[in-house]
């Protein structure tokens, strides 16, 4: 509070703020953004940026430098780790040999354990500057620059099979220095890449690898065939797993921290024809837990799942293909309800996030730990809320329905394609019809599509191309009349004056033109009429219109109006629509 007051003060002598601003709401403001708070306020008070910073700077007692175009050389990178120049927003960018003193650019010079610490670790004195976060940016980027030239080191002149001459054992194989380094540069430029899993996949004459980016799988290199046993034996070291057998498949997890980030790996495998076959789920267990919102929800809809999962009973399923998301919307939905007043409890297959208070069991099925098993467990275990990983049987189903029934709020997932496709699913599994209307309280359908990159988005025009490539999967006056629904266009546009948008493809999605993903949902909430057409035995197509007639809002719907709206590309609305 005492520097915020300090931080008004210099921006009202320089004549940025006035008299009786609260440079708080701007904070708060800018925080909201994701951007810096001087960058905010020079927007708004239409002033260079760097007037701003040096403002904020004096108010700290030193000077701004500005490194957003700075390459630093080597031996100044090596200085620090890239986790604590990303963790502590800090950067060495200077030294003065003759005086004995070396230049550290902070965005929080009153951070004096940090600069302490580095200072005994350096051994030099520190001269103090603010900086911005772009240029922290650009120096976490040159740590990645070395991470790709190591990255083309590796396949242009990889380890051969002359590095191992002499090495028969195969845990002698996994713990040399050059199978380590391949091992390690491959996990970093993954989670540098934001891949959330990578494949090694043995062929006749090479090993490639491969990374899921964004939902997509990317080549990532080629390395040869010599490697492959030392590879997944270096793997099998870190999970634990037995080297020596080859011929069934295995699972297990191993954990790293890099650049600030705890990563779990999930390891699984395969024997295949060319060899073993190895895919790294990556979990970045530092993550923070997305609210509704940041997941792609609209206002409206977060409202609607907010009320249904305060009620004190009842079922909440989410729906959807494998790596559609239900598991993250899970545990946002978890996040919202763990408080102290309630006992949480879940039976998961597998356990993809540890959260605090709750209490997390794992299934498995080789000695008869089953969700069904697991659930009956619970029921014993007081809970107030219970989160089962997937209802895949009836036994599940019937439990899952009988324990919303007596009190307890059920949060689960089902394998079907839209929301109203739960309701005969449940029935199938042999849940009565009168359970599901009288127990279902909210019914979530989701997607994954890949977000437009902001830095290379452009926009693009409706051509007669991209009306028939529409029109083979949707009625384009339909979407036409969904973007004028919900105001994105007035009525009565004409096509050719409806504009998308694409990526171009830049530095900062890697060309790809796109950069993270956001979920598509249709939310079916249990209105009085749906529960009536549920209980008469109505078809699926009758519970839809009733469903749509009363403003649910369909997957498709949701992908139209967020790649109107600049977040995504018709192209990926299409794709995911084939799914």
């Amino acid at each position: 509070m005492l520097h915020e007051i300090k931080i008004q003060t210099a921006l009202i002598k320089r004549n940025i703020l006035s008299e009786g601003e609260d440079i708080r709401q701007y904070m708060l403001e800018a925080d909201q953004k994701h951007v810096d708070f001087e960058e905010y306020i020079a927007l708004r008070k239409k002033v260079p940026a760097d007037s701003v910073y040096m403002a904020v700077a004096e108010s700290f007692g030193v000077k701004y430098v500005k490194l957003d175009k700075v390459d630093l050389p080597p031996s100044l990178l090596n200085l620090l780790p890239e986790s604590i120049v990303q963790t502590h927003e800090l950067v060495l960018f200077a030294v003065d040999v003759k005086n004995n003193i070396i230049s550290l650019a902070t965005r929080d010079p009153d951070d004096i354990q940090t600069t302490d610490f580095i200072q005994k670790r350096i051994g030099m004195q520190l001269s103090i500057f603010y900086t911005d976060s772009a240029s922290i940016e650009n120096i976490i980027k040159q740590y990645h620059h070395t991470l790709e030239e190591e990255i083309q080191t590796l396949t242009e002149s990889p380890p051969t099979a002359d590095s191992y001459k002499g090495l028969t054992d195969l845990h002698r194989i996994a713990r040399d220095v050059p199978i380590i380094k391949v091992v390690d540069v491959l996990l970093d430029y993954a989670i540098y890449e934001g891949a959330s899993d990578i494949h090694i996949e043995p062929t006749e004459k090479e090993l490639l690898v491969r990374y899921r980016i964004d939902g997509i799988l990317v080549d990532a290199m080629t390395l040869p065939k010599s490697i492959q046993a030392a590879m997944v034996a270096r793997i099998k070291v870190l999970t634990n797993l037995k080297i020596d057998e080859h011929r069934m498949p295995q699972d297990g997890r191993f954990k790293i921290e890099k650049s600030g980030k705890k990563v779990a790996f999930r390891v699984s495998i395969l024997p295949v024809y060319d060899g073993e076959k190895a895919v790294l789920r990556l979990l970045d267990e530092s993550a923070k837990v997305l609210t509704f919102e940041q997941l792609g929800m609209q206002k409206e809809r977060a409202d609607i799942v907010r009320r249904n999962i305060m009620k004190p009973h009842g079922i909440v399923l989410i729906t959807g293909p494998t790596g559609s998301g239900k598991t993250t919307t899970l545990y946002s939905i978890l996040n919202v309800l763990n408080t102290a007043k309630v006992n949480i409890s879940t039976v998961e297959d597998p356990i993809e996030y540890r959260i605090p208070r709750v209490n997390q069991a794992q299934v498995n099925p080789k000695i008869g730990f089953t969700f069904a098993v697991g659930l009956r467990a619970l029921l014993r275990q007081d809970p107030n809320i219970i989160m089962v990983g997937e209802i895949r049987d009836n036994e599940t189903a019937e439990i899952s329905a009988h324990a919303a029934m007596t009190g307890h709020l059920v949060l689960s997932t089902l394998h079907t394609n839209d929301a109203v496709g739960a309701i005969p699913r449940l029935t199938e599994m042999g849940v009565a019809r009168y359970l599901v209307a009288s127990t279902t309280n909210l019914i979530i359908a989701q997607r994954l599509v890949r977000k437009i990159c902001e830095s290379c988005r452009v926009t693009v025009a409706v051509t007669k191309k991209l009306i028939s490539e529409i029109e083979l999967q949707f009625k384009f006056q339909d979407i036409m009349d969904t973007l004028s629904q919900y105001g994105e266009i007035e009525t009565g546009t004409n096509a050719t004056d409806l504009h998308f948008f694409k990526g171009k493809g830049c530095d900062q999605c890697g060309g790809r033109g796109y950069k993270g993903r956001i979920g598509l949902y249709e939310i079916l909430e249990m209105t009085d009429a749906i529960i009536q057409k549920i209980l008469d035995q109505s078809p699926t197509e009758a519970i839809l219109q009733t469903a749509l007639s009363e403003g649910m809002m369909t997957i498709a719907q949701d992908g139209f109006l967020k790649a109107k709206q600049g977040e995504t590309s018709i192209e990926e609305i299409l794709r995911v629509a084939k799914e």
